[in-house]
């Protein structure tokens, strides 16, 4: 495991950027020093956009563990999602909405972009 280095979630990111662009969605930032360092935040609108991956993050719809070392599993997700829970009530308690977009809902562009303009 300690071989297996993380390249983040890039991806995934720049499907939102191409969603955001191709529906003219305009006012967010990368990079953002908040609690949870989110994906993409709009400053104006105090909203805060993270694109959780569906393995690390647990979508009960597309949960599928390894065969293997399940118990490691189980509980790094559980962990992931309790740390999500802990960051999302951070940044309410700084006045911020957080919205958390699946990665495999990225497929239905226009339900992510509708999402997203229906907060801000």
């Amino acid at each position: 495991m300690g071989l297996i280095r993380s390249r983040g979630n890039r991806t995934t990111e720049l499907r939102l950027v191409r969603i955001m662009r191709r529906y003219k969605i305009k006012g967010w930032r990368r990079g953002s020093k908040l609690p949870g360092r989110p994906d993409f935040v709009f400053p104006r609108s105090q909203v805060a956009v993270f694109v959780d991956g569906d393995f690390w993050h647990g979508n009960p719809r597309k949960k599928r563990l390894p065969k293997s070392n399940t118990s490691y599993w189980q509980e790094k997700i559980r962990s992931n999602r309790a740390r999500d829970r802990k960051i999302n009530r951070a940044l309410k308690a700084l006045g911020w909405r957080v919205v958390r977009i699946w990665e495999s809902s990225l497929r239905d562009e226009e339900a992510v972009a509708a999402r997203l303009r229906l907060l801000l």
